[in-house]
């Protein structure tokens, strides 16, 4: 294949949308539209990505900072044609150029792969819609071939009725390109340079003109307001969700289920209603989620059950594990096989060995848990002594009474017990009971630690 451009034109204000954000760094299952477009040219692996960007200055580049495109700004905006003249000095002579938008964030690589077929000829992508009100018309000769694209604003009532419409994105070989765009001119009603004229210029030099159609009519959908952006989200997450229909996910309602990244689901797993998906996550065999949970930047393993409106936080859950409901496990956690967090039990950057649980009201943040150690309800780790953190140690067996506050930093000894309601601030010894219970006292003259520097 030769040489790929992609120029993705990025420059609309964006007006309908009442936001400060450019247009295409609103969201679509929690992506920035542009994101989508650039993620899905990447896999074409183009020798060059221009970026046209306009309105809301740098917001557009330093969003997308990861991403290795050419940004270009357009500044005035002078129609389409003028943004994809801004591109031109970058873009490799020989080979293809596709232009694309990122306000039509869904087009799927099947559709751009079909454009770039004939890498000779200049490649519409066109729809057909019974109602294309506000779109270009295809306009053909007697013989059905392509002649012009006419703006709806420029149309002859009868050019109105035409159904077959342009979606803007197209490829052409670049060096044909360069000559189009050097010849446009803005004498047309909006006072603009149309890229959409290029056609009438391939006709006259007798170039090939292919069209094609996308494998499905969501892909060409351009969002312009709220209302659009909410109808196109919901219309990917039903893709989203049949997809995993498809693959043999148990979905409860498809219409309920929201994914803001990328699920990977093995088989058997079960989807109740409700549930977000944010990031990357991986749901191994057999995984339950309940209702109303959500889960981001995590790997949950075989046959885990995961309780209604729990939420995981970029952790890692073993095989066999029960959590939830309404528990919280965050960031830096990771939960061996068969444990148990049960209901309002939060775990903060914390890891739990095999068999240990924590099943009722708890707070366990920066702490090492063994195996097999049952810790009480109400019982928290006090982590935190209002300016640094200390970390929590309970060894294999231990048992943590209910209502314990362990003040960090300490270790609790393999096999010991601590009495409910104790306050524990040294370690304590392997296999022992150990408890505080004492009259309460102030202590004077006591100050606040400081923050080590």
């Amino acid at each position: 294949m030769a040489k790929l451009n992609i120029v993705i034109l990025a420059a609309g204000k964006g007006t309908r949308m009442y936001s400060d954000k450019p247009k295409v760094l609103h969201l679509i299952a929690g992506k920035a539209m542009l994101q989508h477009v650039l993620d899905t040219a990447t896999i074409l692996k183009p020798a060059k990505t221009i970026v046209v960007f306009g309105h809301g200055g740098e917001m557009v580049p330093q969003a997308l900072v990861r991403n290795t495109a050419t940004f270009v700004l357009q500044e005035p905006q002078l129609g389409t044609g003028h943004a994809v003249q801004q591109a031109l000095p970058h873009l490799d002579e020989d080979g293809v150029s596709l232009v694309l938008y990122g306000d039509v964030p869904l087009v799927q690589l099947e559709t751009l792969k079909k454009i770039l077929t004939n890498e000779s000829s200049l490649s519409l992508l066109t729809q057909h819609l019974e109602n294309p009100k506000g779109y270009g018309r295809i306009v053909r000769d007697t013989a059905g071939e392509v002649c012009s694209i006419i703006e709806e604003k420029d149309a002859t009532p009868e050019q109105c009725q035409i159904k077959e419409v342009n979606t803007g994105i197209l490829a052409a070989p670049t060096k044909l390109l360069r000559t189009w765009l050097t010849n446009l001119r803005n004498d047309n009603a909006q006072g603009e340079y149309y890229l959409t004229d290029i056609v009438a210029m391939a006709v006259a030099q007798g170039v090939k003109i292919d069209t094609t159609q996308p494998g499905n009519e969501w892909e060409v959908v351009g969002i312009n307001n709220k209302l659009q952006q909410a109808e196109l989200e919901r219309v990917w997450q039903t893709e989203l969700a049949t997809r995993l229909l498809l693959q043999g996910v148990t979905v409860a309602d498809p219409a309920r289920l929201d994914i803001r990244g990328e699920l990977e689901c093995e088989r058997d797993v079960e989807i109740d209603v409700g549930c977000i998906f944010e990031g990357p996550v991986h749901l191994g065999k057999g995984v339950k989620v309940g209702a109303y949970s959500v889960i981001k930047n995590s790997r949950v393993a075989a046959n885990t059950i995961i309780s209604p409106y729990s939420h995981i936080d970029d952790a890692e859950i073993g095989i066999n594990c029960h959590i939830g409901p309404f528990a919280r496990i965050r960031p830096g956690s990771k939960l061996q096989n068969e444990v148990h967090i049960g209901n309002f039990v939060e775990i903060k950057n914390s890891t739990f060995a095999n068999n240990s649980k924590a099943n009722h009201l708890s707070y366990i943040g920066d702490a090492t848990i063994g195996s097999r150690v049952n810790i009480g309800a109400g019982t928290i780790t006090c982590n935190y002594d209002g300016a640094n953190k200390f970390r929590t140690v309970i060894e294999d067996d231990a048992f943590i009474g209910s209502d314990t506050q362990l003040v960090a930093p300490v270790t609790v000894g393999r096999g010991a017990t601590i009495g409910a309601g104790s306050t524990i601030t040294k370690d304590t010894p392997d296999g022992g009971l150990t408890l505080s219970r004492t009259k309460q006292h102030s202590v004077p003259g006591w100050q606040r630690p400081t923050k080590n520097k």
